[in-house]
């Protein structure tokens, strides 16, 4: 049984943790190595109102994580490993679309590299978070659920 309590606190806090990569990964970006991500160079470390888009996005990730996960815990056999694949493409996606992009090659690795570890986190957080809010009793338990 799932204590949709906790997973979805959790999940606030993996959507938040989303965010605050974002933020740290433009600023780190743009503030002290001076490459774009989102928005031109002039607009400074804090950027324009695609920076907040872009946290907002990724806080957005976080919650839609923690929605599907909760569907697989209800409803699939093996839920960890769904997700695991799941989260795993879908972050190889997130990666991988800025170089299908005209931006300059520092742009595209900066904002993939900054995909990379919003989606490793809301991955990482969000299967910690379930396990956790699994109740005793039931068919997920972690002795038989592989860790992804």
């Amino acid at each position: 049984m799932v204590d949709a309590g906790k997973l979805w606190a959790g999940g606030f806090a993996t959507a938040l943790v989303a965010a605050l990569i974002a933020i740290v990964g433009i600023v780190i970006a743009r503030g002290i190595f001076h490459i774009p991500v989102l928005a031109p160079n002039r607009s400074g470390t804090w950027g324009d109102a695609d920076t907040v888009t872009y946290a907002l996005a990724a806080f957005g990730v976080g919650l839609v994580a923690t929605a599907l996960m909760h569907i697989l815990l209800l409803a699939t056999p093996s839920p960890f490993v769904f997700f695991g694949w799941i989260l795993g493409l879908s972050t190889l996606v997130a990666a991988l679309a800025p170089f299908a992009t005209g931006a300059e090659m520092a742009s595209k690795v900066s904002t993939a590299v900054i995909n990379a570890f919003i989606g490793i986190g809301v991955w990482s957080l969000t299967v910690s978070t379930a396990r956790r809010s699994l109740r005793r009793g039931n068919s997920f338990d972690s002795a038989r659920s592989p860790s992804y």
